[in-house]
């Protein structure tokens, strides 16, 4: 299912959701300060891409904590927002559940990106 689900997940909205993510990197890294967090998010774009088969674990200490209220207030809000609503269109049908739920998975991501390792 892993194979089949990505190549799936890619063509039905993986590519948007990666494209979000790879834009918000774009952006961050345009200033200095940004460079890491900029970073952070061109290697959630890949889970973005390709979800399935891939875990994540949440974790970390004060400065993640800090650097996940500066990201939730500039750019997690409208990421999981998006993975959120493309989540409950694709869970309207019994074939989109394991895409929401892999949407989902990738909505609490963009809340706190910060800390979480993916496996």
């Amino acid at each position: 299912m892993g194979c089949l689900g990505n190549i799936i997940w890619f063509l039905c909205g993986g590519l948007w959701q990666g494209l979000g993510w790879t834009i918000a990197g774009i952006l961050w890294c345009i200033t200095i300060v940004g460079i890491p967090i900029g970073t952070q998010c061109f290697k959630f774009a890949s889970l973005a891409f390709f979800p399935f088969g891939k875990e994540i674990r949440y974790g970390g200490g004060t400065i993640s904590m800090l650097a996940n209220l500066l990201w939730l207030i500039i750019s997690g809000i409208p990421l999981a927002v998006g993975a959120a609503l493309n989540g409950i269109l694709l869970c309207c049908t019994i074939i989109g559940i394991p895409f929401g739920k892999q949407c989902f998975k990738i909505a609490k991501l963009a809340l706190s990106p910060f800390g979480a390792v993916i496996y």
